[in-house]
């Protein structure tokens, strides 16, 4: 958590509920500046927690000497939204390789249990050059 201050997730209000080098639970509150200016979730919010809960677990599996790693394609299916609660990213890795990871978040509403979107990145794993 000290490492996101003053970024982006820390902004937004995204905590880490659990971290395994399996499996990553992060969430936020839903306030006002998650909210589109139509009064709905902004897709952006709900993309910037499922991609941060895959991007700390990537952290957590990178090789060995890799330096680290960067988002090169995401894809995300909406299917709900939220105006209040919490909403959770359980975010689990598909592959993990030496110069790519592939992971997915399963993104709900914690009030309602709706799932609210499907999330898949694919990181490229850096290296010192």
């Amino acid at each position: 958590m000290a490492r996101q201050a003053g970024t982006l997730p820390d902004h937004l209000g995204i905590k880490v509920l659990e971290a395994t080098a399996g499996r990553m639970v992060l969430a936020f509150d839903v306030s006002r500046a998650h909210l589109a200016p139509n009064g709905f979730l902004h897709a952006a919010s709900i993309v910037a927690l499922a991609d941060t809960a895959c991007g700390y677990g990537t952290v957590l599996n990178l090789p060995e000497g890799a330096s680290g790693f960067t988002t090169i394609e995401l894809k995300s299916n909406f299917f709900a939204t939220a105006l209040s609660g919490r909403v959770v990213a359980t975010a689990i890795p598909v592959h993990r390789g030496r110069t790519t990871q592939v992971w997915d978040a399963d993104v709900v509403s914690d009030e309602t249990g709706k799932r609210m979107a499907l999330f898949r990145c694919t990181q490229s794993v850096l290296w010192p050059r």
